[in-house]
């Protein structure tokens, strides 16, 4: 009987032994379980085991929870860093050698106007050039792309870099229009050329048209007083011609100085005074004050905004100047053309912009030409001045806008101006 009892007590003793293995080994399969699959979620209960299980499950516990910890910190670095990236300006891709898109941020969606992007070579219907360009650009270089859209023309830089995450070669771009930047630095350029031209000209030519008029009233009473004195003809006849060059001479001296003072009206531009208004308010003025030299001309015009209600905030007398000198220009293409046409369009671009355009079925620009119709002192008109659409640009800049012009020969020509 107490073999009995000995080898009953020794059997259940195996058991429980086998069996407080067993659940550790459950314990310990099931934290290494959460680690292996991310599920911090799990907890173990202390249920009053033993000292030593109590203490095993709350090692486990606290373990679970500094994962967790980890875990919420860099889920809030990823989503802050997300936050950022798709805040920030630039247009930025990453992508794969293959051109599979890794990421892309708002400012990307919104330069290419797409809603989602899997692969570059989608970029090609908005620039094959650039998508070759990306392709092959390497890490730490930059390059420029000029796109050259019906409404819009961008210079986009482009920088790259280049960097491996589990055995995947990215590369990083990021892409920004850099044509407003351009155009200010041009313009600066300009005006302080223009600045010291005018001052060094006007230095030099003001003192010789007052000595010319202080000359040619010299000789004139002169020749006066050689005529009272009974002087010969030919005398008289040689002071007359000295007169007539100095008339000539004080007579170019104005000229040139009225030229010069033309141009200083680049550097003269007043701030604008903004103001919130209907564009149907401004394009009805400019109608107005074209509407007899339209008619004679025979020169159609055509007035279309969508929506009627469209508002513009800018200074209306400074842009009621430039479409006037835009449609001075229109008339001048058209005239004497079958079906003459002149369009004054505004509407919201696809960027979500205001854009006003002047359109019209001229002969239009040739391209070599096109590109420096915004450039000072050049002008196609014999009697022009260069200085209309470089005025008209400069005031586009002070509103933080653009002015662009696209041009098909013999087809339109169309300058849009972009807030």
């Amino acid at each position: 009987m107490t073999l009995f009892l000995i080898g009953g007590a020794i059997g259940i003793q195996v058991f429980a032994f086998f069996h407080y293995i067993d659940r550790t080994n459950r314990v310990l399969n099931n934290f290494l379980e959460s680690i292996r699959y991310s599920d911090f979620t799990r907890t173990f209960q202390v249920e009053g085991e033993g000292s030593s299980f109590e203490k095993l499950k709350n090692s486990f516990n606290e373990v679970i929870k500094d994962f967790q910890e980890v875990r919420a910190e860099k889920e809030e670095n990823y989503y802050y860093l997300q936050t950022v990236i798709q805040h920030i300006g630039i247009a930025l891709i990453a992508f794969q050698k293959d051109g599979k898109v890794e990421l892309i941020n708002n400012a990307t969606k919104k330069l290419f106007q797409v809603r989602n992007l899997t692969n570059i070579e989608a970029l090609r219907s908005f620039s094959p050039e650039m998508v070759e360009k990306l392709f092959k650009i390497g890490h730490g270089e930059n390059t420029l792309i000029k796109v050259q859209e019906k409404d819009n023309l961008l210079q986009l830089i482009i920088y790259a870099t280049e960097f491996t995450i589990h055995n995947r070669k990215i590369t990083l771009v990021s892409i920004k229009n850099i044509q407003q930047e351009l155009e200010e630095k041009e313009m600066e350029s300009w005006q302080k050329l223009i600045r010291v031209l005018t001052h060094e000209i006007m230095n030099s030519i003001t003192p010789i048209s007052s000595l010319s008029s202080t000359v040619t009233l010299i000789i004139k009473d002169l020749c006066e007083n050689l005529k009272d004195s009974g002087a010969t003809e030919d005398d008289i006849e040689s002071l007359e011609e000295v007169e007539s060059a100095l008339k000539t001479i004080h007579k170019r001296t104005d000229g040139l100085l009225h030229f010069v003072n033309t141009y200083r009206d680049l550097t003269k531009i007043p701030n604008p005074n903004f103001s919130i208004f209907k564009i149907s308010h401004l394009f009805d003025n400019i109608k107005h004050l074209f509407e007899e030299e339209l008619k004679a001309k025979n020169i159609d015009c055509e007035v279309r905004i969508e929506p009627e209600t469209l508002e513009l905030s800018a200074d209306e007398q400074l842009i009621e100047q430039v479409i006037i000198n835009l449609i001075k220009n229109a008339i001048h293409a058209v005239e004497g053309r079958e079906n003459a046409k002149i369009q004054l369009l505004s509407n919201m671009n696809s960027r979500g912009k205001t854009i006003i355009q002047v359109v019209d079925n001229g002969p239009g620009i040739l391209p070599n030409v096109l590109e420096r119709i915004f450039i000072p002192f050049f002008t196609t008109k014999p009697q022009g001045s260069g200085i209309g659409l470089s005025l008209s640009r400069q005031i586009l800049r002070l509103h933080g806008g653009t002015i662009n012009a696209y041009s098909e020969p013999d087809h339109e020509t169309k300058f849009t101006l972009t807030f």
